[in-house]
């Protein structure tokens, strides 16, 4: 019984794991290749880490008062989704910037963005994965 439940997890976190490497790769390709060669593009990874903090916090409160969450888990998915818009927004800006030259080239733009897609699918496939009812994730 304990393994029907087990490897489908550990498998699950497997993907989760590798998509997020992949997301990563396109991060730091877009801050490390020679032709663009600046790590502005990089200081979305504080977004990655802030992001689902919100949501996190108000899933505990939530289980902790026996409700639903309502206005707080509201307000926790409000402010998580500033921290979504925000590292969409932070490239866009660095690459259009009003400046002769701009901070950053438009092809470290597009791999920051597409870093942005699989990090964020990947954080949506953590919280969709282990939101199952059978599923014992008391740890986070």
């Amino acid at each position: 019984m304990f393994w029907l439940i087990f490897i489908p997890i550990v498998s699950a976190l497997v993907a989760l794991a590798f998509a997020g490497s992949i997301g990563m790769t396109f991060v730091i390709l877009g801050c490390a290749l020679p032709q663009y060669a600046v790590w502005w593009p990089f200081f979305v990874v504080l977004l990655y880490l802030l992001a689902p903090v919100p949501t996190l916090i108000a899933r505990r409160y939530a289980e902790d008062s026996g409700g639903s969450g309502g206005p707080c888990l509201e307000f926790s998915i409000f402010i998580t989704m500033g921290f979504i818009v925000s590292a969409f927004a932070l490239p866009i800006v660095l690459a259009r910037s009003p400046a002769e030259s701009p901070v950053i080239q438009m092809g470290a733009c597009y791999l920051t963005l597409a870093g942005n897609v699989v990090v964020f699918l990947t954080l949506l496939g953590f919280f969709l994965t282990f939101d199952q009812e059978d599923a014992d994730y008391s740890m986070w």
